[in-house]
């Protein structure tokens, strides 16, 4: 099942965003927008669910035919909480959006894939970068991994806290032929693009997730964190000459392939960045 096509059932009438945390998440936000947009009465929310109430939370919503997204910590855990994934979900092993079907069966998708392909298409200027390093082993690196893929990059480094993370995930995910584990983050020369999967951002008093003076001129930076006034590793990155961008188009991206998922219908992009102004797509130099 692709993102284009629709969850199998109806049309939702409540839709939720859990994480923990999620009072930081610009969701609720550009979603009602396009909700309103489309003239649909259907609300979207923000729910902080920690660990050990997600599958609580995931039944009391399915019984009431809820939909909604998915953010940090639970991606993986959701997964393992629906009956039924898309192909995409299953091989990414996380979950970002979740609906229930006409048989009221709670079904995983991932438009994180599509969203983060987006991104990395739009800081690197429409080309796709031929070798790549990711920080991060979890759900949001595994959907990055699966759009560096689909793009066509022919090396990937992956570096993280857990090397043996990294090296189960690039197993799971069939990417053996292209992607190896690192120790040290590094890049090198003909490294095209270096993207944080991680939380590091999140917090102003976080660490960089990578030095960038070992960067190449050439490289881009695209960081999943975002945050009011970007991270501080894209505003130094971006000052530094590179090609760099947070994490809120992928987020609008993946929120767009989301609504389309839920109602078969496009979501009104425009209505969705005009909530968010003046963090609309920033330019970057070429």
């Amino acid at each position: 099942m692709s993102s284009t096509e629709r969850l199998a059932g109806p049309a939702p009438t409540s839709l939720v965003l859990i994480g923990h945390p999620v009072s930081h998440s610009l969701s609720p936000r550009f979603q009602q927008a396009a909700l309103d947009a489309a003239g649909k009465p259907v609300r979207y929310t923000a729910r902080d669910v920690p660990p050990h109430a997600v599958p609580e939370t995931l039944r009391s919503l399915r019984a009431s035919g809820g939909a909604g997204n998915v953010t940090v910590p639970h991606k993986e855990a959701v997964a393992r909480e629906c009956a039924v994934l898309t192909p995409v979900a299953h091989r990414a092993g996380a979950v970002n959006t979740f609906g229930v079907d006409a048989r009221g069966v709670l079904v995983g998708h991932n438009t994180d894939v599509e969203g983060a392909q987006q991104a990395i298409r739009a800081v690197m200027l429409g080309n796709a970068p031929t070798s790549a390093l990711v920080l991060g082993a979890g759900g949001s690196a595994a959907a990055v991994l699966l759009a560096l893929e689909a793009l066509g990059v022919t090396r990937i480094d992956v570096s993280a806290r857990s090397r043996d993370r990294a090296e189960a995930l690039i197993q799971r995910l069939a990417l053996t032929h292209i992607a190896r584990t690192v120790g040290e983050p590094r890049c090198d020369a003909d490294t095209g693009i270096v993207i944080n999967t991680t939380p590091l951002g999140l917090h102003a008093d976080d660490p960089a997730p990578l030095a960038l003076p070992s960067l190449s001129s050439t490289c881009a930076v695209l960081d999943l964190v975002y945050r009011p006034g970007e991270t501080a590793w894209v505003r130094e990155a971006r000052a530094r000459g590179h090609r760099a961008e947070d994490g809120l188009r992928m987020l609008v991206a993946q929120g767009a392939a989301a609504y389309a998922w839920w109602f078969g219908e496009a979501a009104d992009v425009t209505a969705m960045w005009r909530v968010l102004e003046p963090r609309s797509p920033v330019a970057t130099p070429s």
